[in-house]
């Protein structure tokens, strides 16, 4: 599954880059333009609302399914082992912080990336615009601290993932000498 999903990220890249972004990129007076060289203004329109849907939509619509998928798990082996209080309370507390970082993960996402198709849209309506350089480096900083932000996301809210960050800190081990 790890192999298909990196043919065909590297597949789709490879597509999109051939197919829109060299003919369209062009360098004028020493200055490189990406996105400039449209058949069509349409095209152009099209191609934004293509990259704003695939990139940023579906991959919304990628963490809701997924962890719902998530949530349906825990509940199934929650109803298999409904007996128990403490394993109906390891339930609540597993479904609470799937929950929770769902909506943090998710929201993440969508705040720190949305910048970014702001100045893919104003970039791609008028790609003449001067002062652009500052707001398309603080949307880039903002959308890529997103991988950043992610890992800490799952470190503070599953307690799986916290056990192996704390089991690979070497300072936290306690180390007994021999006198």
């Amino acid at each position: 599954m790890i192999y298909t999903a990196i043919a065909i990220s590297s597949i789709a890249i490879f597509t999109v880059d051939i197919a829109v972004h060299i003919p369209t990129n062009t360098v004028i007076d020493g200055v490189c333009y990406e996105s400039v060289l449209w058949p069509s203004y349409t095209l152009r329109l099209i191609y934004l609302l293509w990259t704003f849907i695939i990139y940023y939509i579906v991959v919304i619509i990628i963490f809701i399914y997924c962890y719902w998928r998530i949530l349906l798990v825990i509940r199934r082996q929650a109803q298999m082992t409904a007996g128990s209080s403490a394993a109906q309370a390891q339930s609540n507390k597993a479904r609470n912080s799937v929950v929770k970082t769902m909506v943090i993960v998710s929201a993440f996402h969508t705040v720190l990336w949305l910048p970014g198709y702001t100045c893919l849209l104003v970039m791609i309506v008028n790609p003449h615009a001067v002062a652009l350089d500052s707001f398309y480096y603080a949307s880039a900083f903002l959308a890529y601290s997103n991988m950043v932000i992610n890992p800490f996301i799952y470190a503070i809210n599953f307690d799986p993932v916290k056990r192996v960050l704390l089991e690979m800190i070497p300072c936290n081990k306690n180390s007994v000498q021999v006198i």
